[in-house]
């Protein structure tokens, strides 16, 4: 979720169906730790609203896990994830991501570098199943050893990407690991879940304590309510040109428009006309463009 979790998407969805937990952009610590700081710090604003928020990071270096850790405290978070799943391979290369699970003592030292860091804060991993292949006994085992405050558990490997359908059994047998090995540690699972009702099953077919959407919200921008219920095409127009307003009093000359555009297949889908409107929409330049069109359709 990579340049999709940021401040002024949690906005909206914190104002229309908050989830019970939000995560940061995935924000890297090097970045933080160098020149880069001023460009990558935007990354961990948050509304007061937003809470609880857990900054979501990923890096190289345990000494810098440590200085961020404590930035992280200061800055007012409820906990910091540590991402151990990304499975995109720069990142991979790096040592970074997914490749911790095949490096244990890398990914312990940072663990006890956030510990470090920020003493007395919750401390999260974000993992897959494996790499290439699933280890969950021999991974899970570990990382409860780690006694982390939570742990979540996107069921792929690295190699699987989101190709195949989410291993919910192997989700289910870390649970059962969780549950002999270090009983306190919240398990979360994470993969294919659309709906309220979706997270709702799984929860009771593999006892994991919560479940993280991810994508998902790109299928439904209300899949938080906790009384799900229809939404209208126009209600999801007015969302996006809340949204598109939001993004650009937030960013003005910061961030270009047009990424703003990945956001458009959220709102317009599944009402007459949203494929045409969708094809228009990604041709403009500007919020003033988006309104004009949007008003159009609606009238």
């Amino acid at each position: 979720m990579d340049g999709v979790t940021d401040y002024v998407f949690r906005e909206i969805i914190t104002g229309i169906a908050k989830p019970d937990v939000m995560f940061t952009e995935f924000t890297n610590t090097e970045a933080l730790c160098s020149r880069g700081y001023e460009k990558t710090i935007p990354r961990f604003r948050y509304a007061a609203k937003q809470h609880p928020i857990i900054a979501h990071i990923w890096g190289t270096e345990p000494k810098n896990f440590v200085t961020v850790a404590k930035l992280v405290k200061d800055l007012g978070f409820d906990g910091i994830d540590i991402n151990m799943g990304c499975p995109v391979k720069d990142v991979m290369k790096m040592g970074c991501g997914s490749a911790l699970i095949n490096n244990p003592t890398l990914a312990a030292a940072m663990i006890a570098a956030v510990k470090e860091g920020a003493p007395g804060l919750a401390v999260s991993v974000k993992t897959r199943l494996g790499v290439k292949t699933i280890v969950t006994e021999d991974w899970i085992r570990f990382l409860l050893d780690q006694h982390l405050d939570a742990i979540t558990i996107h069921g792929r490997t690295a190699k699987e990407l989101s190709r195949v359908p989410a291993h919910w059994d192997e989700i289910g047998k870390a649970v059962a690991l969780r549950d002999q090995y270090a009983p306190d540690t919240v398990m979360i699972g994470n993969g294919d879940i659309l709906s309220r009702e979706q997270a709702k099953n799984v929860h009771a077919m593999y006892g994991v304590d919560g479940v993280m959407i991810g994508t998902g919200i790109f299928q439904n921008a209300w899949v938080f309510e906790k009384t799900p219920k229809e939404h209208t095409g126009s209600e999801s127009l007015n969302l996006l040109l809340k949204h598109a307003k939001l993004y650009t009093d937030t960013y003005p000359g910061e961030r270009r428009f047009v990424a703003i555009k990945k956001y458009f297949k959220i709102y317009v889908r599944a009402f007459p006309g949203a494929t045409t409107l969708m094809k228009k929409l990604m041709e403009i330049k500007n919020f003033s463009e988006v309104e004009a069109l949007i008003r159009l359709h609606l009238e």
